[in-house]
Formats: C-alpha cells, sequence, structure tokens
C-alpha cells in the first residue's frame, strides 16, 4: 500500500490546526477505554483535552520519574515523531487514507515490565500489530524532512547494524524489525520502583479486551512543548 500524497490537495483543508514543529502517529486507546484514563492519571496529563494536568496516584517519586513521558503523552509509538516536509493537511490527509485502508483488529494483552530500565506497557507477539507499525512507518515517509547531520550523528551513537540502517533510511532506528509496541510509563532507571504499583494501578484496565480501532495523531506545537493528541482516526478497512 502507498498513500497517494495529492490526495491533500484535493478539497477543503483537512484540519484547522496551526502547523505543529513535529507530528507523529501513536497508538492511543479510546478515549472511553479504561485504560486511557489509567494511563492518562499515572502521567499525570491528558494531552486530548489541552494537556492538563490530573491528580497521579499516591506513590512516593512518581511525579518526577514520569517527566518525559508526560510530556510526550500516554502513548504507543507508530511513526515516530517528526518535521513535516510538507504542511500538516497534506500529512493528515495521507494519514486518513491510510486508516481508510486498515482493518481494525483484536488487540493482544499488555503487561506492565521493566522495558530496558523505562516502566513501560508491552504488548503479547502480534503480526497484525507488526503490519499496522511499519505502515505507518514506510507510507508516510514521504512527510519526513530528514534530521540534520549532526542530529543524525547523535541519534547513531551506539546502535547496532540493523538500527544503523533504519536510521540512514527511516530516520529512526526503533522501526520495522526493530520496533517493538510499548507504551511508556515512567524516565529511565524508575521502573524497579514504581513496578508493583502499576502493577496495581493498571490492573483492571488491563484485564479488559480492547481492539485497535484509531490511529492517533500527536503534535509537538512548539520545540519542547508537551504533545497534543490533534485527532484520532477510525481504522475502516
Amino acid at each position: 500500500m502507498r498513500a497517494c500524497p495529492s490526495s491533500a490537495r484535493s478539497g477543503a483543508p483537512a484540519s484547522a490546526l496551526p502547523e505543529p514543529y513535529r507530528a507523529a502517529v501513536y497508538y492511543a486507546p479510546e478515549r472511553r477505554d479504561p485504560l486511557w484514563t489509567a494511563g492518562c492519571t499515572w502521567l499525570g496529563a491528558d494531552p486530548e483535552t489541552g494537556f492538563l494536568l490530573r491528580p497521579q496516584p499516591a506513590v512516593p517519586g512518581i511525579a518526577a520519574a514520569t517527566t518525559a513521558p508526560r510530556r510526550y503523552g500516554f502513548h504507543a509509538t507508530l511513526k515516530p515523531p517528526m518535521r513535516l516536509r510538507g504542511t500538516f493537511d497534506e500529512f493528515l490527509a495521507d494519514t486518513e487514507n491510510l486508516a481508510r485502508r486498515l482493518t481494525p483488529f483484536e488487540m493482544p494483552r499488555l503487561r506492565v515490565a521493566d522495558d530496558f530500565g523505562f516502566l513501560a506497557l508491552l504488548a503479547e507477539p502480534s503480526a497484525a500489530l507488526d503490519e499496522l507499525a511499519a505502515a505507518c512507518v514506510t507510507e508516510l515517509d514521504t512527510h519526513r524532512l530528514p534530521e540534520d547531520a549532526a542530529s543524525q550523528a547523535k541519534r547513531a551513537i551506539g546502535r547496532t547494524a540493523s538500527q544503523l540502517r533504519n536510521l540512514a533510511r527511516w530516520g529512526y532506528p526503533y522501526v520495522l524489525e526493530e520496533w517493538w509496541f510499548h507504551m511508556t510509563l515512567s524516565d529511565t532507571g524508575a521502573a524497579a520502583t514504581l513496578l508493583e504499583p502499576a502493577r496495581r494501578h493498571f490492573k483492571n484496565a488491563l484485564e479488559k479486551s480492547r481492539y485497535f480501532e484509531t490511529m492517533a495523531i500527536y503534535v509537538e506545537p512548539a520545540p519542547g512543548e508537551a504533545f497534543r493528541l490533534a485527532k484520532r482516526l477510525r481504522l475502516t478497512g
């Protein structure tokens, strides 16, 4: 499958949003899903309603240990954040076209785990998730403005040969065969102290089954600002 860039140039603009600094395609649970409430409460923010702070669970040190994931919002990455080569409306229209060709599917079970020193929700192996993430990376890459050489060199430090190939071709090391579904819940080094409180916090939400029905467009309005959930795109293929 390949998105058609010309689709974004026909008809009325796809959005009235200002041009963001960066845009990304993420998985985010449906707003009605208790996992969305649990995740936003854990991180202390809701990126869909203006990134308003929520009271976090009564866990010692949780506010300081969730700084980075709070800024990025509760999500799993499909197409990593990128500067756009064209306009946001062009990117949004092609992502909508892709969503219309993708079929909803049952989500694999999720669990709270230590993910290389980060606390995260990890998914059981899923070919459907792998294929969807790969489609987002490859079919929307025409909209990615490559980083400058200095930024690429910084990202290349300590990478494997496979990750370096991904970095050179797709602008990010952890895509395609290097990708895994994860919803980050802490800064690095905090997994050990937060693991059991997080398992208790997410227990009820994770017991429920769910479908992957929408992709979410997140935007970083300006460098360093909190990411916002700009739009959910329903899969209708």
